[in-house]
């Protein structure tokens, strides 16, 4: 589905990816893992083509991605922080983002209903609460059908009700054999949803594996601890 080899990103003179390595097969559900600064935004960017790296190639579904769009339309893409326009309502903006989309059927209905936003379908956007965005953001997400989704910190706002239908959407979509990439900070969440883990460290990737693996590997026996045992010894 995807593969990395040699991936290298500065910005100015400060290295942001120091030769990445990293293949993710098709269908099942993978966490980007590290602390703030890791490298984890750029690579999911990289891997959208919003960032161009110096170095290196990524490859999605056998064909080497640079200088190319096309690829886009097979990808689902939830940013961390959705840039709206404010004076949109929901229903325009979804209706906008349908149409940029036009050869695709979208399930809007269905997922508009699941997260209870009819009231706010005539509403403008920039009266929304922070929540309510994240939620029209996962509606623009989810609602059609491509085999790969990017989500970028896809809990930030959500009440637990919320919380609980995002999970079921996404176990949903993987048993539908498709292939999700997520960036968390909330290692509950991750350790719920996530089949196997890759974690960043100041640009590279220190492991990559089950969290079965990274618990033995440490010698924890909770996710959290496992990770704190990472930082740790990386601090220490």
């Amino acid at each position: 589905m995807i593969e990395i080899k040699e991936l290298h990103k500065r910005f100015g003179k400060n290295p942001v990816l120091k030769g990445i390595d990293l293949e993710i097969g098709k269908g099942g559900i993978f966490a980007i893992l590290g602390p703030n600064g890791s490298g984890k935004t750029t690579l999911i960017k990289s891997i959208l083509g919003m960032v161009i790296p110096q170095s290196g190639t990524i490859t999605l579904n056998g064909g080497k991605i640079k200088d190319q769009w096309k690829y886009r339309k097979d990808i689902d893409y939830l940013p961390q922080i959705a840039n709206f326009p404010n004076n949109l309502t929901v229903q325009e903006l979804i209706r906008m983002i349908k149409d940029l989309r036009s050869k695709e059927s979208a399930d809007d209905n269905r997922l508009i209903t699941l997260f209870h936003l009819e009231p706010y379908l005539n509403k403008k956007l920039g009266t929304l609460s922070g929540g309510t965005k994240q939620k029209v953001n996962i509606v623009l997400t989810f609602m059609f059908n491509s085999p790969l989704i990017i989500l970028d910190e896809p809990t930030t706002g959500l009440d637990p009700v919320s919380l609980i239908r995002l999970k079921g959407l996404i176990h949903a979509e993987k048993e539908k054999g498709k292939t999700i990439l997520i960036t968390s900070h909330i290692m509950s969440f991750v350790e719920e949803v996530a089949n196997e883990i890759v974690f960043l460290l100041e640009g590279k990737i220190y492991f990559k594996g089950s969290i079965s693996e990274l618990k033995s590997k440490t010698d924890q026996h909770d996710f959290e601890h496992a990770i704190a045992s990472i930082l740790k010894d990386h601090h220490a």
